[in-house]
């Protein structure tokens, strides 16, 4: 452990392409050096810089934890330019992310309402799962006792979250843990099929109450909990449906850690194991709002890095208004987050003064690309 540096668990959640914000966020934290990974829990996207982290900080600490990170990305982005999902020319020129317009992400996303992935892609081809393969070293990663990883995916057949443990992770894990199953065929372990764990926890917290000895907890959140405008769209309905039921899990485990920490407080878990768990947050709230659905399966390089540049600044802007904080009190209040009678308001997370700086400096040349 870095010597005064405060630990903390990491929590990641999914979200395709969008999962480079918080390949952004980790850079930052890994470069700047005031805070230690104790423990990761990550589903899809999540699980995906979770494991390459970890592959990474095993070989070469903190500098080969960002190297590791920066080369899964960059393949993803490699393996991204033979999809015939892509932005029209229209688009690139006016600096729209979208793929909305894309003739082939109209045509797969009509097919994938109709037909099964067992029906359109019976060899069960994924270039994601090469990517992953040759990128990621497995044993290092179960060799990695500095950092313990959790990767979660959805029992099919039961329909309950499993976390797998450090010791269980491999290719096959991970890509069940970002199995869409509208997308890819469900991915078996051991005979059991399983889909994306953001159905079951998005990203699961629970392993952090069992497994690791620090109690406070970072969640990088990409999918926001709320909305302040009514889907009206096709494409924005079936998003927003998306976000709700992947947070579900999510917001269960708010509230059990709220519950908890009321039962602490009142003295009536004295003499127990219950932690009180500290939770701060880092949010994309102010740069997905700006951005569509479609754009979670964008892997342009130029998109990725402006994500991650993004994710550098949200996460700079976190060090410098809660640092002070962690070790002492939560920076995220569950009681707002739970609460069915909050409205979202506008804005509800003011936006950082880095991360307005950087959405401002990026937007000329997003307009460019």
């Amino acid at each position: 452990m870095t010597k005064q540096a405060k630990p903390v668990n990491l929590a990641l959640q999914g979200g395709g392409s969008h999962g480079a914000f918080t390949w952004g966020v980790l850079d930052a934290l890994l470069e700047d050096g005031r805070l230690d990974i104790d423990s990761i829990s990550g589903t899809s996207a999540g699980a995906m810089n979770a494991v390459a982290l970890v592959d990474g900080w095993e070989r070469d600490g903190r500098d080969g934890a960002r190297a590791a990170l920066h080369d899964f990305w960059h393949a993803v982005s490699k393996t991204g330019r033979f999809s015939p999902v892509q932005r029209t020319p229209l688009d690139a020129m006016w600096g729209n992310w979208s793929l909305e317009f894309s003739p082939a992400y109209r045509g797969l996303d009509l097919l994938s309402r109709v037909f099964s992935p067992y029906d359109l892609n019976p060899l069960d081809i994924n270039p994601l799962r090469d990517v992953v393969e040759k990128q990621i070293d497995f044993d290092r990663v179960h060799h990695c006792k500095a950092i313990k990883t959790f990767v979660s995916a959805t029992n099919v057949l039961t329909g309950k979250v499993r976390v797998f443990r450090p010791d269980e992770l491999s290719c096959d894990v991970v890509m069940a843990s970002a199995c869409l199953p509208t997308i890819f065929r469900a991915v078996e372990i051991d005979g059991v099929p399983y889909w994306d764990g953001g159905f079951g926890g998005n990203p699961a917290l629970f392993p952090f109450f069992y497994a690791a000895e620090t109690q406070d907890c970072l969640l990088v959140q990409i999918n926001p909990i709320e909305t302040t405008k009514t889907p009206r769209t096709a494409f924005e309905i079936q998003d927003r449906m998306n976000e709700i039921t992947f947070n579900a899990g999510l917001l269960r485990e708010f509230r059990a850690i709220e519950f908890v920490r009321r039962l602490k407080a009142d003295g009536r878990l004295n003499g127990t194991d219950y932690k009180t768990i500290r939770m701060h947050r880092i949010a994309a709230d102010a740069v997905v709002e700006e951005l569509s659905a479609s754009t979670k399966v964008n892997a342009e390089w130029s998109f990725l890095q402006y994500l991650k540049e993004l994710g550098r600044a949200a996460a700079a802007d976190f060090l410098e208004q809660h640092f002070e904080a962690i070790g002492e009190r939560p920076t995220l209040d569950l009681t707002e987050e739970i609460s069915p009678h909050i409205l979202p308001q506008e804005p509800k997370k003011p936006v950082g003064r880095r991360m307005r700086a950087a959405m401002e400096r990026l937007r000329p040349r997003k307009q460019a690309s």
